[in-house]
């Protein structure tokens, strides 16, 4: 298994891995286009795509900031889940790691907030909403998971700093 970063949008499999980017999110949690080309070039965001035997399986979408590297997102391939593609892309990417999921309402939060606390993450107790992706839309409720501890209130807020003022910078015009 390998990563590959994706620089530009001319990469072979950019169509591919945007194709599984918008299948997997709604609408509402997907960057605009616009914003994805804007980004793609910046040093702090990673837009991974994984390979395993030649093969496009999945992809991770992060940023890598000082002492953290925060998901943005992050998707297997349908045909791929549950081989364990999930639990050994998040331990290849070492560093504390934050990402935000869907509070559990339901069956499928539930199971996802069991899978990333088998792989080491924790539940913060903030009261989070992330910015919204697109013009006219709100932002919307999220869980705040990190690995290892829970975040003390100023690494929070750090986190909070960074995602309004560099992740979310240009998300729409």
């Amino acid at each position: 298994m390998k990563f590959e970063r994706i620089n530009n949008i001319n990469h072979k499999l950019y169509n591919e891995a945007i194709n599984l980017y918008k299948n997997s999110f709604p609408y509402y949690e997907q960057r605009e286009e616009e914003s994805q080309i804007e980004i793609i070039n910046n040093p702090l965001y990673h837009f991974e795509i994984i390979i395993d035997n030649d093969r496009f399986i999945g992809e991770i979408l992060y940023w890598d900031f000082l002492n953290f590297k925060y998901i943005e997102h992050f998707c297997i391939l349908p045909n791929m889940r549950n081989l364990h593609y999930g639990q050994r892309i998040l331990e290849e990417l070492k560093k504390p790691l934050i990402l935000e999921i869907d509070p559990p309402i339901d069956d499928i939060s539930r199971r996802r907030l069991n899978f990333y606390k088998r792989c080491g993450f924790v539940e913060n107790k903030y009261m989070h909403i992330h910015p919204p992706y697109h013009k006219n839309y709100c932002g919307h409720q999220l869980l705040v998971m990190s690995t290892t501890n829970p975040l003390a209130k100023v690494e929070y807020d750090k986190f909070k700093v960074f995602l309004t003022k560099i992740v979310m910078n240009k998300a729409f015009k």
